[in-house]
């Protein structure tokens, strides 16, 4: 008898993955690729759309056709801040813009002169100026760089929407992605901001549907419901806002480290805006305040420089142990020493110089400095809300050192580490089902662990 499955697109910047889940939400079956960028009209890397879709197609249509699964449900969930721009034809425009492309400050400080002022912006909003990060300003881009393309445009759609648009045909808008720092919601009036429409955008962005929306279609002969996409980081959130009743923050921690706070019962003040705090969007338009710290990037190039300072093996710092007597040592007369590269530095310092002997105290001062801005972020998240709950999951739930001091600065709040390599694809198949999730989701298909924090003398 045939495998019943829930099938899902996870399409990341690097990787692009296939995964198929059974009715227990447990992976059946996994494919990952990975396509060489192509360039835009600029020379600036970009997806090649077109291999993109053939691999869709060609793979789903391998799977449809396999004996051992019954494929009853397929969604996708991508990243954001991304847009797919269609003719009248359904064809694509123009390339897919990568969202680190540059665009003239010129511009962008015309849109704030005309839209602003920007602290107030940004607090409707929930986007900081970022450039084509905010996708609502490769909208405006176009429109006024590229008048000629922008009047062909019938309508432009978030990746993920464009993926399950692939599939079905129908152009459709969902909350996570427009919610996502593009700079189109407007958090305050629950719909686009003013802009939008004094510069005529609503009339390309298609209807929003509900992120649960799925179609019920006849596909290749088959009858298969296809959900309309969602954005990867509201996407990972899903699984813990469906299985768990009490209040969380949840940090995805990897390159960015996101602390993520669904619960939120405040607007963005000004020191939030002032502190890099933006807003995500759960899959019913609520807001999620989160706050973003550049931590694994940071790490990257801290332990690097350590290994060649201390002459270690470059990935030595994945042996090291938490040790107390070390932290005991550093602490009693705590210094910042380390100048960051790629976070901003609250301490000026000219360059690191560390009084240590041996890699492994060089190594827990990192940590501790690194862990204290990691607990600042998550209290900017948490502001006035009273929540004990705190899950952990990406890279820096494997490190020792980071784990043990996260929950001891934050004692107050019960730590567990999850396992969530699946997260974005997980919650993509949990958004368009009817399955209610309860407790022991996470400890069966997250490796859920609880962490009791260290009685430091």
């Amino acid at each position: 008898m045939k495998k019943k499955v829930t099938a899902v697109f996870d399409i990341g910047k690097t990787n692009k993955k296939f995964f198929l889940f059974d009715e227990e939400f447990q992976e059946v079956y996994r494919e990952y690729v990975r396509f060489d960028p192509i360039e835009d009209e600029d020379g600036h890397p970009t997806e090649n759309l077109e291999k993109l879709q053939n691999w869709l197609k060609d793979l789903f249509h391998q799977i449809l056709e396999a004996k051992e699964f019954d494929v009853k449900a397929i969604n996708f969930s991508s990243y954001g801040a991304s847009f797919v721009h269609l003719d009248e034809n359904g064809e694509a425009l123009t390339p897919l813009y990568n969202y680190t492309k540059p665009i003239e400050k010129s511009l962008i400080d015309s849109f704030y002169k005309k839209y602003g002022p920007e602290i107030g912006f940004t607090r409707q909003t929930g986007s900081s100026r970022e450039g084509m990060l905010n996708s609502g300003m490769q909208l405006y881009w176009l429109k006024h760089t590229k008048p000629e393309i922008f009047k062909k445009i019938k309508y432009s759609l978030h990746l993920p929407q464009y993926l399950s648009y692939i599939f079905t045909g129908i152009p459709l808008s969902e909350y996570t992605s427009i919610g996502c720092h593009t700079a189109l919601w407007d958090y305050y009036k629950k719909d686009y901001h003013q802009w939008v429409y004094q510069e005529d955008i609503h009339k390309i962005l298609p209807p929003i549907v509900s992120t649960e929306t799925s179609i019920n279609m006849n596909y290749n002969g088959k009858r298969i419901k296809i959900g309309v996409g969602i954005h990867d980081s509201s996407a990972a959130l899903l699984p813990y806002v469906r299985s768990l009743s009490d209040p969380f923050i949840l940090v995805s921690t990897g390159t960015w480290s996101i602390a993520l706070n669904p619960f939120s019962s405040s607007e963005l003040t000004t020191n939030d805006v002032a502190k890099n705090c933006i807003n995500y969007m759960r899959i019913n338009g609520k807001q999620v305040k989160a706050s973003r710290l550049f931590l694994g990037n940071e790490y990257k190039i801290q332990v690097k420089k350590l290994a060649e300072m201390y002459g270690v093996p470059q990935d030595y710092h994945k042996t090291v142990k938490f040790n107390e007597d070390a932290y005991y040592e550093i602490t009693k007369e705590f210094e910042h020493l380390f100048k960051w590269e790629s976070i901003p530095n609250e301490v000026p310092l000219v360059a690191t110089e560390l009084p240590y002997d041996t890699f492994e105290d060089a190594y827990h001062h990192l940590m501790i400095e690194l862990v204290k801005l990691q607990v600042k972020s998550i209290e900017m998240v948490k502001g006035g809300d009273i929540i004990t709950k705190l899950y952990i999951d990406g890279g820096f739930s494997d490190n020792d050192i980071y784990i043990k001091l996260l929950s001891h600065y934050l004692r107050n709040m019960e730590l567990s580490t999850t396992d969530a390599s699946l997260g974005s694809a997980l919650g993509a198949a949990i958004s368009i089902s009817d399955t209610q999730l309860n407790s022991k989701f996470l400890k069966k298909n997250y490796s859920l662990k609880k962490h009791v924090p260290l009685i430091i003398k």
